[in-house]
């Protein structure tokens, strides 16, 4: 059974740091594009950051420079170190895995990732 779950949120103050944890089970990582989104309330879910051997590394601009994904495929572990935060980043963050031939509309586009994880929850306070 594949399986993504996100651990690491909590509540933090503008400029603060959280580091958000995905263990995925089930499947090989190395074989997928693995990815970081988030979803304020009221909002669409937006890709925030991708990592792969079949997609490269992609950031979303608004993180560029503050945020770092990482994936360790032997322990099949999916992280995003974030830094610099604020709070219009207060979100549910979800990791997800997808494949694609072609990434017509770009990696960080929902479209592609099938599997998802539960999420977890990123407070930031001004």
């Amino acid at each position: 059974q594949r399986q993504l779950v996100e651990s690491g949120g909590g509540s933090v103050q503008s400029g603060g740091s959280l580091r958000l944890s995905c263990t995925v089970s089930g499947y090989t990582t190395g074989r997928y594009c693995m990815a970081w989104f988030r979803q304020a309330p009221g909002k669409e879910r937006e890709g925030v950051a991708v990592i792969g051997s079949i997609c490269g590394t992609t950031y979303a601009d608004s993180v560029k420079g503050r945020f770092t994904i990482s994936l360790d495929n032997a322990q099949n572990t999916l992280s995003l170190q974030m830094n610099s935060l604020i709070p219009e980043e207060t979100a549910m963050y979800y990791c997800a895995a997808g494949r694609s031939d072609l990434w017509l509309h770009g990696p960080l586009s929902r479209i592609y990732y099938s599997v998802w994880g539960q999420g977890t929850q990123v407070t930031v306070s001004s």
